[in-house]
Formats: structure tokens, C-alpha cells, sequence
């Protein structure tokens, strides 16, 4: 029994290694490349265009990154009139598409599947989804639909992918949703930090397809101020690449 309690002391016990790790003694080195894109990186805010340029200026990866936009917006999220949330279809596309299901009566079936969704339907749909079937991006729904799948809230709803009319993925106009969302129409969310995330494009893309997006994006944000927020709505706007540092965009809150 003795030595059955000194085993398990010996393997409860952290070797020297771990020790040192739960210190913070052993850390991740960044690389070469990230060392030199944070020299390069601008301590002070930039003008849009200028910022865009920059991100593209960063040593990249081996795969191409997307480019991705960070509003701080002051807002308080416990409070329902001060929520952040919509659907945008930017004009230069995102780079990439989405796989997209559509929650539709039978006779919508097939034109929503010409129109890109991976899988269309009702009850069929609602069951294949309850065995565990989560390949796609985006799910949208006509209104009709919305008694039928209220039983995958619970399922889909903390994976952010239930239909919502606020999010524009609940519409008359399945169809065209579907076009919408498979070409890449991007949805934003405050989060309870008050932060939206949202892609603008790919590292790949000219600057000018890069601001194009940024500008519009930037548009429908201030245009989904909430009335309750009477001022500081967008507190600052970062951009960035998947593996690059942030840069702080120039913004005055005399444009909103």
C-alpha cells in the first residue's frame, strides 16, 4: 500500500521541466520572421491607406494569410439596446467562399442548391444536423422555417450558427442568401469584450481591393450604432494579418 502511495507521488510530482514552464521559465522563441515584423511594425496610428500597405509590407508565411479588422467599440453588452450584430457582403469579396445550408420549403430545394448551399431542406435537414452533421459555415432560413428548426438552437446556437433575422441569415429571399453567403458575405458580432472581428480580404489582394473593403466595412459598423450609445462608439480599429502584429488605424470620432 506504502508503495502504491509513492508511486502515485512520484507521478503526481512535475519534473524539473514542467516546473519551469509553469514558471514561465520556458517560453515559445519567436522566429526570425516575427521578430522582424515587430520591428517593423508602426508604433503610431496610420490613415487607412497607409496601413493596409503596411500589413502587405510584412515578411508572410507560407500560406496566404487573411487580412482582418478589430473595431473596440464602447458599448456595454449586458445591456440588449447596445448589441453589435449584422451581415455585410463587402465589395471586393473576402477570397474565400462559404459552405452554406438553407432551412426551405420543398420547392425551394433545388434552387438553393444551384445557388451554392451544400444541403437544403427541412425536417430531413433539422435530423441529419441532430446526428451530428456540422459541415458548413453558415446556415439561413426563411421565416417559415424558423418553428421547424427551433429545436437545433440548442445545438447550433453556441457554434453561432443559427439562423438570426438580426444577422440577416433568416430571410424571405433564401436563394440569394444563399448566393450572398457562399461568395463570402461576412457577418459581424460584437463580442462581450465589445469587440467585432471581422476578415476583409486575403494578403494576396491589391491594397486598393484591401481599403475598398475596410471603408465599407467601416461604414456599416457606424451605421449600426446603437441609439443607446451617445458617444466613444468606435474607441479604436486595429488591422492585421493572421500571423503579423496589428496596426492602430487613424479615427476620429467626428465621423460618426
Amino acid at each position: 500500500m506504502a508503495d502504491e502511495q509513492n508511486f502515485d507521488a512520484v507521478k503526481a510530482a512535475p519534473s524539473a521541466e514542467e516546473s519551469k514552464r509553469r514558471a514561465g521559465k520556458l517560453r515559445h522563441k519567436p522566429s526570425k520572421r516575427a521578430k522582424g515584423n515587430l520591428s517593423k511594425a508602426s508604433k503610431e496610428p496610420m490613415d487607412a491607406a497607409s496601413a493596409m500597405s503596411a500589413v502587405k509590407k510584412f515578411e508572410g508565411t507560407k500560406f496566404n494569410e487573411s487580412v482582418d479588422v478589430v473595431f473596440h467599440l464602447g458599448i456595454d453588452t449586458k445591456h440588449a439596446d447596445q448589441l453589435v450584430r449584422g451581415s455585410v457582403s463587402l465589395p471586393k469579396g473576402i477570397g474565400k467562399t462559404k459552405r452554406v445550408v438553407a432551412f426551405c420549403t420543398t420547392d425551394v430545394e433545388a434552387d438553393a442548391k444551384a445557388a451554392g448551399a451544400v444541403e437544403a431542406g427541412g425536417e430531413e435537414l433539422v435530423a441529419k444536423i441532430e446526428k451530428g452533421w456540422f459541415d458548413f459555415d453558415v446556415a439561413v432560413a426563411s421565416p417559415d422555417m424558423m418553428r421547424v428548426i427551433s429545436k437545433l438552437g440548442r445545438v447550433l446556437g453556441p457554434k453561432g450558427l443559427m439562423p438570426s433575422p438580426k444577422a440577416g441569415t433568416v430571410t424571405k429571399d433564401v436563394v440569394e442568401a444563399v448566393k450572398d453567403y457562399s461568395a463570402g458575405k461576412v457577418e459581424y458580432r460584437a463580442d462581450k469584450g465589445g469587440n467585432i472581428h471581422a476578415t476583409i480580404g486575403k494578403m494576396n489582394f491589391p491594397e486598393g481591393d484591401l481599403l475598398a473593403n475596410y471603408e465599407h466595412l467601416l461604414r456599416t459598423v457606424e451605421q449600426a450604432k446603437p441609439a443607446a450609445v451617445k458617444a466613444n462608439y468606435i474607441k479604436s480599429i486595429h488591422v492585421s494579418g493572421t500571423m503579423t502584429p496589428g496596426i492602430r488605424i487613424k479615427y476620429s470620432s467626428e465621423a460618426e
